[in-house]
């Protein structure tokens, strides 16, 4: 347990800010499986809308810290690959 005010602090911080990132992983991934569901019913049209609806939450997902900026070039890189391959 902490014994300084500033470690207790850091602690109710820290409980803060992993509820927030949390729902943002969360809101992140709803965005992917949208994406996925439509790759994998070949609807070209709505995985390309879905991508481009995913693709600034993923950016903000890199601002913000929560994912790092390879991980999300290499996911957009790969499902805009996948998306091209079913048009």
């Amino acid at each position: 347990m902490a014994n300084h005010k500033s470690a207790q602090k850091r602690i109710r911080r820290n409980a803060r800010r992993a509820t927030i990132n949390g729902a943002r992983r969360g809101r992140i991934r709803t965005f992917l499986k949208k994406v996925e569901e439509a790759i994998a019913n070949g609807k070209s049209e709505d995985a390309k809308k879905a991508l481009q609806a995913a693709q600034p939450e993923l950016q903000r997902g890199v601002a913000k810290g929560i994912l790092h900026k390879n991980t999300v070039a290499r996911k957009l890189s790969r499902l805009s690959a996948r998306i091209k391959a079913i048009a």
